[in-house]
């Protein structure tokens, strides 16, 4: 699997786009079309998986789902933080309210788009619509974990004790890499660090 990572519009948010035989994937939607057109070139999309409803994370997902005539994949809790004019932190308070390409999730599971077997696992704390994946042993985290850290937890729909249980879950979960929705990649052994740093960290936090 080939992966090409494109940097959005919006705070550096990236966009994925994973290529197997001919066919590609496209983890969220914060780049311009051009760029994603590029990127996919002469390959089939066989589908969008947004890693949560941000912004700076979704803001071109239909257009991208128009174009590529493809179904857009999301945690159910998307439409509270997309048709929220707060919670979707748009600089400009715009909404997305139009869930016509969207098939939801819920809870954890797994789908299999073309040549693409993905495992799908609820993670909310940064927002309550995390969604993470996980495709040929790389975890595609969005902003549940970074490089060197994990999302923040002081914005609306943001909360520590969920946050703290999705590090619980993420770590009995098995891969090889991280891509995370913002900075750099990370492998295994140092987000397992990671993980247990931020547990410690927010497990006091919530406690108090």
């Amino acid at each position: 699997m080939e992966i090409k990572t494109l940097v959005g519009d919006y705070l550096d948010a990236h966009v994925y786009v994973l290529k197997n035989n001919g066919e590609c994937l496209i983890i969220d939607c914060g780049a311009k079309l051009n760029k994603v057109k590029e990127a996919v070139g002469t390959d089939r999309v066989v589908g969008i998986l947004l890693t949560h409803g941000h912004f700076d994370h979704s803001c071109y997902c239909n257009e991208y789902a128009e174009t590529f005539g493809c179904k857009i994949f999301a945690n159910e809790n998307i439409q509270i933080t997309m048709t929220d004019s707060v919670a979707i932190y748009s600089e400009d308070y715009s909404t997305i309210d139009d869930f016509s390409y969207f098939e939801f999730i819920k809870g954890d599971r797994n789908l299999s788009l073309g040549n693409f077997n993905i495992s799908c696992y609820y993670c909310p704390g940064h927002s309550i619509c995390c969604e993470c994946y996980i495709s040929d042993n790389i975890l595609f985290s969005g902003d549940v974990l970074f490089e060197n850290g994990i999302g923040r937890t002081d914005l609306k729909n943001s909360d520590k004790k969920q946050m703290f249980e999705s590090l619980c879950k993420l770590e009995n979960v098995k891969f090889e890499k991280v891509y995370s929705g913002h900075g750099g990649s990370s492998d295994y052994a140092f987000q397992m660090k990671n993980i247990k740093i931020f547990k410690r960290f927010l497990s006091r936090e919530f406690k108090e």
